[in-house]
């Protein structure tokens, strides 16, 4: 039996951590409501866009890493990126998160 919650409901819980610390949440793509994976665009004010996704690691635990970091010389091919993965997978949920502290967000994801 899978024990993860259902993606509506842990992209519930990722918006309210972003309102909580003072930032706030956007779904841009709509995935899958209960297994759809869950891609993070995280940025500090407008600046410093990294995309997080969850990685299946060997002990079965999928916490998010960065994949991808925007800097002024790579915005087209950052953009590029998420516009193929969102092509490859259709049940993917894109969420764009500004937060005053990107590492604090972050530790605190579920």
């Amino acid at each position: 039996m899978d024990s993860r919650l259902p993606s509506h409901l842990e992209v519930s819980a990722i918006r309210r951590l972003a309102e909580s610390q003072g930032g706030f949440a956007t779904v841009l793509a709509k995935g899958d409501r209960d297994a759809g994976t869950i891609a993070l665009v995280i940025m500090c004010r407008g600046k410093e866009a990294r995309l997080i996704e969850r990685m299946p690691q060997l002990d079965g635990n999928r916490p998010f890493v960065t994949s991808l970091v925007q800097t002024t010389e790579n915005e087209d091919l950052f953009s590029e990126a998420i516009r193929k993965k969102l092509e490859r997978d259709p049940d993917i949920w894109l969420i764009e998160v500004d937060v005053p502290d990107i590492s604090r967000f972050a530790a605190a994801l579920p």
